[in-house]
């Protein structure tokens, strides 16, 4: 028989939840107070025949007292909880946290799959599984539902925020929530199920993750490097989805507390301040059992759920497979609404749900795979004897009826080229250089740490992987970009590579730092923790951040933008032809850009330390603007001058118009110093990249040819 909690804590709480006392025991019992205590204090057990008078005086059965898995029921009833409106009249307009983020299901799906991620158990080496399950209740499945998470209860505190909240943002959000549910007569719950995940853990209110999920705002405990979050805010995106502002929690813990796993249940609601008969109310409430060990038994705790009422609350889980169910009440997407019919175009059919209800969830379901795929498909691939780290899945239901089947998302489907890219890294067969269609060519790129506090000096170099592949001819998040990732194989960043000739072979680039370029590489940790602190709360770039600051230094961001410039040095390396296999546009544009004749640049350095222009290559961009890259032929020298380049107007005659550069990024061997190039010293070569102001052009820019100059000092 399985044993559960220890029994002294367990007959403790069980009497807390009876609202019963020692001395009230011990008389029943016909024993002393002194044996209640012992028992209590963990210093004696009762006897077997003893058992069954506790069982009985506890009003459940024998079976329960021996395991003690479980609470009895004789506990107060579930309920809401709404805490008390602050007693200096301060009032919150909702949550802060919610804010930080859209009413999207992209976004719900790019950090709960986080999240999901950093929980994953390890130890058994199985990715962890997310599936997310679009629910519409209607009808009687809808009343059904209402009375499970007591509606009647609730309806005064929505009633009051429509009221006295419409001018705010939260106000006016719930307000249509709630005005959605009964006039179409239907809600949207949006359930995100984990398996092989850690689960909620831990006390109710000390520290631990259910504390930091429940109670909390703006806590974050993971743990490891390679964690996706690291501010504590991926969370409120649960509630921000929510129209109702409320979520329903059931996890099943791969720690035992209180000595259970399975059906750990609570509810939170996020509401702005209100006044409710006369008592003030700050905000969140909280659906659970009433606390015996609070003042007034007032405030509510998770309580150990019965199937029944997991099943009643649509939160049952399909396995005892540790993780968590949260589910989101009254899901809304403001771009699956946009993407839908207008309401005025209804078509009743013989269930009473108007064809634009339909297309709401079915452009929902196709969002969420879209979201999953774009961000996670590094976290879904494996290759070698590297398992995939994540499983996905989206489904659409209503009333409990498919409408969607269930949707399992495919990483080689959504990005067939990066896939790829990132399976032959796995496996060992890539490339030096592409020579053939299908290859994979790698380049290790560094990424130079700073010391931190501020010191002068570098850590080490971090050898990043950047893997480059032609791209598919399908639609895999479009050519010519660079997706970059770390530790937790999210797509952190998408960015283009600039400088690129015309006519170069599509192509897609993967990017791997930190342990995402493999545990053992050098300064691997290192590169985790610096690249996390560059991430802002959506963890989609990396960039100067306050911690990046405080930690390093405020220029320890230019670390990252050098790691762009030789990705991108690299890149051009591998997908641009080399001299004389140009096709006959570049050709064209070459002719188009030229240099001054040797020694005949105005403001020449005098001497013979002088840099010279020695090749390059353009493109014009989309939005007209010309996209230059030159290399610079250095002589032997202690210390060069600094130069600049100055692109003109080549015209038939009279003085050539300047052109302002909109951007100028040093490659390899250089510096841009206010707008200067500054060449690093025992350089032999330098590249830079520059691109034109197109509001600064005279004429289109297909008509003009151009001149590239290389002046000393500031050029004038």
């Amino acid at each position: 028989m399985e044993v559960g909690e220890e029994f002294g804590p367990w007959l403790s709480r069980q009497l807390k939840l009876a609202g019963r006392t020692q001395a009230e025991l011990a008389d029943e019992l016909g024993l002393t107070r002194a044996a209640v205590s012992a028992w209590i204090t963990k210093r004696s057990v009762p006897r077997p025949t003893v058992m069954g008078e506790i069982a009985k005086a506890l009003g459940t059965d024998l079976g329960t007292v021996h395991t003690r898995t479980t609470d009895t029921q004789a506990g107060l009833p579930v309920r809401w909880y709404h805490r008390p409106g602050y007693q200096d009249g301060g009032r919150d307009g909702g949550n802060a946290a919610a804010f930080a983020f859209d009413s999207d299901v992209q976004v719900l799906a790019r950090e709960t799959c986080q999240n999901s991620l950093d929980e994953r158990i390890v130890e058994n080496g199985r990715p962890v599984r997310v599936r997310y399950t679009i629910h519409e209740l209607t009808g009687e499945a809808l009343d059904a539902f209402r009375a499970a998470v007591l509606w009647d209860d609730l309806q005064p505190h929505y009633s009051a925020v429509s009221e006295s909240a419409a001018d705010q943002k939260v106000g006016r959000v719930v307000d249509a929530g709630v005005r959605d549910m009964f006039e179409k007569s239907r809600l949207i719950l949006l359930r995100v199920d984990d398996y092989n995940a850690s689960g909620l853990t831990g006390d109710d209110y000390e520290d631990g993750k259910f504390a930091a999920v429940v109670r909390r705002q703006l806590e974050s405990l993971k743990s490891g490097r390679s964690a996706g979050g690291s501010y504590g805010l991926g969370k409120a995106t649960l509630w921000a989805t929510s129209s109702l502002g409320m979520v329903l929690i059931n996890s099943t813990l791969s720690v035992p507390h209180e000595g259970r796993t399975e059906r750990r249940v609570i509810g939170r609601l996020e509401l702005p301040w209100r006044s409710v008969d006369g008592t003030a109310y700050a905000g969140p409430a909280w659906l659970g059992r009433p606390d015996p060990g609070t003042p007034g038994a007032d405030v509510v705790r998770s309580w150990w759920a019965d199937e029944e009422t997991v099943e009643r609350l649509h939160l049952t889980r399909e396995n005892d497979e540790p993780g968590t169910s949260f589910l989101i009440v009254g899901a809304h997407d403001v771009a699956s609404l946009d993407q839908g019919r207008p309401d005025s175009v209804i078509d009743e059919g013989d269930d009473g749900i108007d064809d634009n209800g339909t297309r709401d969830i079915e452009v929902m379901h196709r969002r969420l795979v879209e979201a999953l795929g774009r961000d996670f498909w590094a976290a879904m691939t494996g290759g070698g004897s590297r398992l995939p780290l994540l499983e996905t899945s989206v489904r659409t239901l209503r009333n409990g009826v498919v409408v969607k089947e269930e949707e399992r998302v495919d990483p080689s489907e959504n990005q067939p080229s990066r896939t790829r890219a990132l399976r032959a890294f796995y496996e060992g067969t890539t490339v030096e250089r592409l020579t053939e269609a299908g290859q994979v060519a790698l380049r290790t790129v560094p990424l130079l740490l700073p010391l931190s506090g501020g010191r002068r000096g570098a850590l080490g170099a971090h050898p990043g992987v950047l893997l480059v592949t032609e791209a598919e001819d399908s639609d895999d998040g479009g050519p010519n970009q660079v997706h970059s990732l770390r530790g937790n194989l999210m797509t952190i960043k998408r960015s283009g590579v600039h400088g690129l000739p015309l006519g170069v072979t599509a192509f897609q680039g993967v990017l791997l730092v930190g342990h995402a370029a493999g545990r053992s590489a050098p300064f691997a940790d290192e590169a985790e923790d610096f690249l996390r602190a560059a991430e802002p709360p959506e963890h989609d770039k990396w960039g100067q951040t306050e911690e990046l600051t405080l930690r390093w230094s405020h220029t320890a961001h230019q670390r990252i933008s050098r790691l762009t410039t030789e990705v991108n040095t690299a890149v051009k390396e591998l997908v641009v032809r080399r001299k004389g296999t140009g096709g006959q546009e570049s050709a064209k544009l070459r002719k188009k850009l030229t240099l001054p004749a040797k020694g005949a640049a105005p403001g020449r350095a005098s001497g013979s330390a002088v840099p010279e222009l020695d090749t390059l290559s353009a493109e014009i961009g989309e939005s007209g603007e010309w996209r230059i890259t030159a290399e610079v032929k250095l002589p032997r020298a202690g210390e060069l001058p600094l130069m600049t380049p100055v692109v003109l107007l080549d015209v038939r005659s009279g003085g050539r118009p300047r052109l302002a550069w909109a951007e100028l990024v040093a490659g390899e061997g250089c510096e841009i110093e206010n707008g200067m190039l500054r060449f690093l010293p025992g350089a032999r070569r330098a590249v830079f990249r520059g691109s034109t102001d197109v509001t600064g052009h005279p004429v289109r820019t297909e008509l003009t040819r151009l001149v590239l100059e290389l002046r000393n000092g500031t050029g004038e």
